[in-house]
């Protein structure tokens, strides 16, 4: 299957991997930071406290990032599970109305999902929430890094819906399991 933004979920791909470098790096420095406390301590010299406040709320909140950011890139490549062992035993034709079926319900369920993430946001905008860790972060930061993912995935699922209706529309006897496929 061709994705026409193909550049866009891979962009969304690589912003989740530096959210995981950036919890990697944190946590790499923590754990320098209490190794050189520990030595300066056993030689008697005054501890630096080197302590990164509040690393596993932010680290929280960049998982989320990862997690949400990622998805439209893990879709796209062909990453998310998929149960085919019952649609690739059907005929092309109904096999490509089932597959335009699921992709219909992903594709509902993600639009509900970014709906109510935006109003989640708009809210956390409006009555000014932070978090409750050390540091109060607004929550509509990480928020907009969940809301952005999920709008990714779905804009990528409409693009496996167009794909999957054209070919279930103007030629279903002709429709592979390499058409449901999003790898390319």
């Amino acid at each position: 299957m061709h994705f026409r933004l193909r550049a866009l979920y891979t962009l969304g791909g690589y912003a989740a991997a530096v959210c995981l470098c950036v919890i990697c790096a944190m946590i790499a420095l923590q754990v320098v930071g209490r190794l050189l406390d520990k030595l300066l301590t056993a030689i008697d010299a005054e501890s630096l406290n080197l302590v990164i406040p509040g690393l596993s709320e932010i680290s929280g909140f960049l998982l989320v990032g990862a997690s949400f950011l990622g998805l439209a890139y893990t879709f796209v490549h062909g990453g998310h599970i998929r149960v085919t062992l019952v649609t690739g035993q059907l005929p092309p034709k109904v096999r490509a109305f089932v597959e335009l079926w699921c992709l219909s319900i992903a594709l509902g369920l993600c639009g509900y999902l970014a709906w109510y993430t935006g109003v989640l946001m708009l809210d956390s905008i409006e009555f000014n929430e932070v978090s409750y860790g050390m540091v109060p972060v607004p929550l509509w930061i990480p928020q907009s890094a969940m809301l952005l993912g999920i709008l990714l995935l779905t804009l990528a699922l409409l693009e496996a819906w167009i794909s999957t209706a054209l070919v279930a529309f103007t030629r279903p006897g002709e429709f592979r399991i390499d058409d449901a496929s999003p790898n390319e």
